[in-house]
């Protein structure tokens, strides 16, 4: 979900803060993860939900337990902009009768993209962090 260019209201402004600051954090993770690992910057579509969340768990534990482990033989922290790894791994095994037909998988693309429901549920959203952050917030004017 994007941010609000210029938010006008209190609620606007509190949306684009949260929502800006937690792109940057998903941004820089999704990152670290795609050099370390290739298969989190492969396409992952026509895969299951379930699939897609344990190759993501594994990835963060895994770089986690590595994180840990050079902690203490690192003395320079490494260049996240360098080239990544060659570390690979191949997709899930999928079976054909399994598949989600493809009109379907346009169709809940076409769903997502849509004007209405996208607006729809930015104002949701904006409303939401509001009800759940907007009565300590300290936003800038």
């Amino acid at each position: 979900m994007k941010s609000i260019k210029e938010p006008q209201t209190t609620k606007d402004k509190l949306y684009a803060e949260r929502q800006e600051g937690a792109r940057k954090d998903v941004e820089r993770a999704f990152g670290v993860l795609k050099q370390r690992f290739k298969i989190v910057a492969k396409p992952s579509r026509l895969w299951y939900q379930a699939d897609i969340s344990n190759i993501m768990q594994a990835c963060v534990i895994l770089h986690n337990m590595i994180v840990e482990d050079e902690k203490d033989m690192v003395e320079d922290f490494p260049d996240l902009n360098d080239v990544a790894g060659s570390s690979t791994a191949t997709a899930p095994h999928i079976h054909v009768g399994s598949i989600p037909q493809f009109s379907k998988v346009v169709e809940k693309d076409a769903e997502i993209r849509d004007r209405t429901v996208h607006t729809q549920l930015k104002k949701d959203l904006v409303e939401h962090i509001w009800a759940r952050y907007g009565h300590h917030t300290n936003i800038m004017s």
